[in-house]
């Protein structure tokens, strides 16, 4: 039997405390102890970016971390940004540019996004395309996604917040 460690840290906004065994991934943990779905897992390398959350405000991929080393850090979820009934400012520039076909893909790209939108201007489409180069995306072709996102830092000035 492998000894459980105990971990804390803050999921969207909330101070979690757990008993974790040291090899669960932090994808598992957030997945099935908090059962916040919405980091997906696809690739279980670090490739896809669909498990792509914030950890102390940069993106990060979940999959290729241990729950153990979240401990004591802030972790942001796609959950964090909004609801159905009220979603954020960016999910909704996701819904009004059609940035979303199956939906695999889109909680890691708004994940992606809110880093991107705090930390660079984005004042190019090129910028935008590279800041999103780390997510696969197999359905859109990436362009509604560009605009969505480009529609988000418009609305910001172009400056990173």
């Amino acid at each position: 039997m492998i000894a459980k460690q105990r971990i804390a840290l803050t999921v969207n906004g909330r101070r979690i405390e757990a008993e974790v065994e040291p090899r669960l991934l932090l994808t598992d943990f957030l997945r099935g102890t908090l059962g916040l779905t919405g980091t997906h897992v696809g690739c279980e390398h670090g490739v896809c970016g669909a498990c792509t959350i914030l950890l102390d405000g940069l993106s990060a991929r979940a999959c290729l971390m241990l729950a153990v080393q979240a401990d004591g850090a802030a972790l942001e979820t796609v959950e964090s940004l909004g609801t159905p009934e009220m979603l954020s400012d960016l999910q909704k520039d996701f819904r009004e540019h059609h940035a979303l076909q199956c939906g695999f893909c889109t909680p890691g790209m708004l994940m992606t996004a809110t880093d991107l939108l705090r930390t660079r201007p984005l004042a190019t489409d090129e910028e935008i395309r590279d800041g999103l180069s780390g997510n696969l995306c197999r359905c859109t072709g990436y362009e509604n996604i560009v605009r969505a996102v480009r529609a988000a830092a418009a609305r910001r000035g172009g400056t990173p917040s």
